[in-house]
């Protein structure tokens, strides 16, 4: 049976370019990625990094949503540590409320930016320590019995968005597998323990009401082009921009002394969070998509397409889709 195919978009700020830009080009996305069968799509919460726009995750969702009719939309996640439970149940009640049946929730416990913005948020480093317990909470007041007596999401209680547990390390597919949720492993950046974080979550996996086998979802990275130099040139283009946003934050490198900082050893460290991706033309993504898939125990593949310009974005899933005429 064939692996799934689902889209992880971090709404791409273009250099030069706009939020609003980002947007439009999450829209246009989004619309071809339902034409084109895929069967989900997640945003992610970063902040204050200057080349995503995804910060506001559930105002994104729900954006996306409006100009959509049938495609799964969620996060992918949400850093619980950064928000009360409570106020994610209601605004995923709320999402699932208006788009019933479309709507997932990703759970991680890291903060999604740096020390220096987790304080501008207004969020201890130790919240992450409560991860678990918060994950129960927030499952509580989107069933129909909340664990805190007295206090219910409305809207959601009853709507039993479906969770998922979101990690790069051994720690996710140990909860995940401890709570009967299907596991979201992040190998599109954070590749080292992918195997031996599947591996236990299979093992130690306990059913669940939502869930009643283990189920896994393996990140990648895909630059699909119609020739192999326009993929390869799209790595290149796709690691400065990374090098700039990560080392630099921001800074205005030239792409000569981006290439420089590429070769230091924490450009070999952002060299290396794309170990796992399927580039070049339709026939070698399709290769790599079956040799990953096998070597993940992925029942999905969330492919994230980080081509520099949103046609590279749409010519990139259309490929990976079939669509390479």
């Amino acid at each position: 049976m064939p692996v799934a195919l689902s889209i992880l978009d971090l709404a791409f700020i273009p250099a030069g370019g706009t939020a609003s830009e980002a947007y439009a080009g999450s829209v246009a996305l989004a619309q071809k990625a339902e034409a084109l069968g895929y069967l989900r799509i997640w945003y992610a919460e970063h902040h204050n990094i200057p080349t995503i726009a995804s910060s506001a995750t559930s105002v994104l969702i729900a954006h996306v949503a409006s100009q959509t009719k049938r495609i799964r939309l969620g996060a992918g996640g949400i850093m619980l540590p950064n928000h009360a439970p409570l106020v994610i149940a209601e605004q995923f009640g709320t999402l699932a409320t208006l788009h019933p049946g479309r709507i997932d929730l990703g759970l991680g416990r890291a903060p999604g930016t740096d020390p220096v913005t987790l304080r501008a948020l207004r969020v201890s480093p130790m919240e992450a320590e409560e991860f678990p317990s918060d994950v129960l909470e927030l499952q509580g007041y989107l069933s129909d019995e909340t664990r805190v007596a007295g206090v219910e999401a409305t809207p959601g209680k009853g709507t039993r968005v479906p969770l998922y547990i979101l990690g790069s390390s051994l720690f996710g597919g140990q909860l995940a597998a401890r709570l009967g949720l299907p596991y979201a492993f992040a190998s599109h950046f954070a590749p080292d323990a992918l195997e031996e974080a599947v591996h236990l979550y299979r093992r130690d996996f306990r059913p669940s009401a939502q869930l009643e086998a283990p189920y896994v979802i393996a990140g990648l990275n895909v630059l699909a082009a119609d020739t192999r130099s326009e993929a390869e040139a799209q790595l290149v283009a796709v690691q400065r921009s990374r090098i700039r946003a990560l080392v630099g934050r921001g800074q205005n490198w030239t792409d000569e002394e981006a290439d420089a900082v590429l070769e230091s050893p924490a450009g070999r460290h952002v060299k290396s969070m794309t170990r796992y991706r399927a580039m070049g033309v339709a026939s070698e993504v399709k290769d790599y998509i079956e040799r990953f898939a096998e070597l993940s125990r992925a029942d999905e593949i969330m492919t994230v397409h980080p081509a520099p310009t949103v046609q590279g974005r749409l010519r990139s899933i259309e490929i990976l889709a079939g669509r390479d005429g």
